[in-house]
């Protein structure tokens, strides 16, 4: 039913914001050299290696980390990154990643392939069993505030606790946190 859930939603949300998609991708065209979309290699269900797009909000010369391993993080936003961060429209690329199976709605946000703290936390509690989400339980509560332990604990507590309940819960709370911008630090 997840799956079916998925699937109905992307593309429901893909026609609805094909046209906010299409003036995204222009603006961080127009103001910062490079593509559009960044693919990244991404952690996905049992720990598999998957290629999520995203929009580019850094500089292409930026090192790939997260980001609050960067020194200065700020030094390598492009001019409309840190808006596209805080009102997470840097996202929707990732609707491709769920249309593919690679990504749900809601799970645990991917790791960054070489996240080897997080990737080995996850695995040693199991959550590396579900996919990855475009938004999670850690996500509406905390966001990028939480460290590494804490977000596991709640990415754990999902995976315990996972319904189709839960996640019109989350889904519905994330609307609310990505309007007021909460817990975004970049």
């Amino acid at each position: 039913m997840k799956r079916s859930f998925d699937l109905l939603l992307a593309l429901l949300a893909a026609c609805v914001l094909i046209i906010p998609v299409m003036i995204v991708a222009v603006c961080v065209k127009l103001t910062s050299a490079g593509p559009a979309v960044y693919w990244s290699d991404r952690v996905g269900r049992y720990n598999a290696i998957f290629r999520m797009p995203k929009f580019r909000t850094m500089r292409t010369d930026t090192p790939a980390v997260a980001t609050h391993l960067l020194s200065n993080p700020d030094q390598y936003l492009t001019p409309i990154g840190s808006f596209l961060r805080k009102t997470s429209l840097d996202e929707l690329p990732q609707l491709w990643s769920i249309l593919k199976g690679d990504m749900s709605f809601v799970g645990p946000r991917p790791a960054l392939y070489n996240q080897y703290d997080l990737i080995g936390l996850r695995t040693e509690h199991k959550v590396h069993e579900i996919p990855p989400g475009l938004t999670g339980w850690a996500q509406i509560n905390g966001r990028d505030e939480l460290p590494i332990p804490d977000k596991v604990s709640l990415d754990a507590y999902y995976r315990q606790h996972q319904s189709f309940g839960l996640d019109l819960r989350i889904l519905f709370l994330t609307f609310f946190k990505v309007i007021k911008r909460d817990g975004v630090t970049h």
